[in-house]
């Protein structure tokens, strides 16, 4: 449920109707990003909650965000797991997970998240490590090092705008575990830090899927959604970048889920293709030679930069360039909502 001050908040977002001019967001946009990306791909694989290769991503991050000139802390949890043998027997595991978040405050307490995951597959069961799923090589490029790129190229361009709503960054660990990452960061938002959140935007898995999908969470009102989800399409219309919108995600879709069930307002933006498979949007593009079970996720052999770059040639460039194009000009307006005149 949304309180009145939440309400009164998002009336004056929606009630702006601004649009700023694009030409400001096209300077090499995406670049950064890529550069990003393929650094934290190169330089930390196997990002699993408690690995030395978490833990150096989560001092680069915060390093980066720092220099940047946000307010940047890590905050550990705890995370347990099952492993499950060849033979069927379970042996419980833990994990320490490092969360990284970057915040700069507005000219009032209302925020605005944007929220990724930095870990990457952590294999829970022998059968996990003989399919060479996640492990110690996977970089995961796109889950989720495409994600982290473009926040940070985001949280760079960002850095110097005036904002009227606060701004905050969270770079998860512990998602690839059941949202593990969410869970704990719910857990430990304050009251007030709940009532002042008016919108969440969810970034995941950027550059295998076919189509680069901007969805409204299932519990998000319809005016949100059209000031948020609907003016992203409208943003990428613009500029000639075919993406496309489930409307409200469905309840499965992996990248909105308890963020959503808890009732915030979300924008999901991810890449897959809705129209394969179980329509479920785990199906990421069409069954082929080189993408056997239609997906990238969690697969050591498929998810890194070698592979990528020789069967999606320039992909990793388009949709870095894409996601920025279009996030960035909109989050400019989310923050800075015009006061509309007497006459309009």
């Amino acid at each position: 449920m949304f309180s009145r001050l939440r309400l009164s908040a998002l009336a004056a977002l929606l009630a702006s109707g601004a649009i700023f001019p694009l030409q400001a967001a096209t300077n090499a946009c995406g670049h950064l990003a890529e550069q990003q990306l393929r650094h934290i791909a190169t330089r930390y694989p196997g990002r699993m909650p408690g690995s030395p290769a978490e833990m150096l991503n989560a001092d680069y991050l915060q390093q980066q965000f720092q220099a940047l000139g946000y307010d940047s802390n890590k905050r550990n949890f705890t995370l347990h797991y099952q492993y499950k043998s060849q033979n069927g027997h379970l042996t419980d595991h833990n994990a320490t997970a490092t969360t990284v978040i970057a915040a700069r405050a507005g000219e009032v307490p209302q925020q605005i998240i944007i929220l990724t995951h930095a870990d990457t597959y952590l294999p829970q069961s022998d059968s996990d490590r003989q399919q060479n799923l996640g492990g110690l090589t996977l970089q995961g490029v796109d889950d989720n090092a495409s994600g982290l790129g473009v926040m940070l190229e985001l949280a760079q361009r960002l850095s110097k705008v005036p904002l009227h709503y606060s701004l905050r960054f969270v770079a998860l660990s512990g998602e690839e575990l059941n949202q593990r990452g969410e869970e704990d960061y719910l857990a430990r938002m304050k009251p007030e830090e709940k009532k002042n959140t008016l919108l969440v935007i969810k970034l995941d898995s950027l550059v295998v899927g076919d189509k680069l999908y901007f969805n409204s969470g299932v519990n998000t009102p319809e005016p949100v959604a059209r000031q948020t989800r609907d003016r992203a399409l409208a943003i990428a219309r613009s500029a000639r970048i075919a993406v496309s919108t489930r409307g409200k995600a469905v309840k499965t879709e992996p990248a909105a889920d308890l963020f959503d069930k808890a009732g915030f307002p979300l924008l999901s933006v991810r890449a897959t293709n809705w129209d394969l498979g179980k329509q479920d949007g785990n199906q990421q593009r069409a069954i082929s030679h080189h993408f056997p079970q239609g997906t990238s996720q969690h697969q050591a052999a498929i998810d890194n930069l070698t592979y990528l770059d020789r069967w999606l040639p320039g992909r990793i460039t388009q949709r870095m360039h894409n996601s920025v194009r279009i996030l960035l000009p909109l989050i400019t307006e989310l923050i800075n909502p015009k006061t509309p005149s007497k006459e309009s």
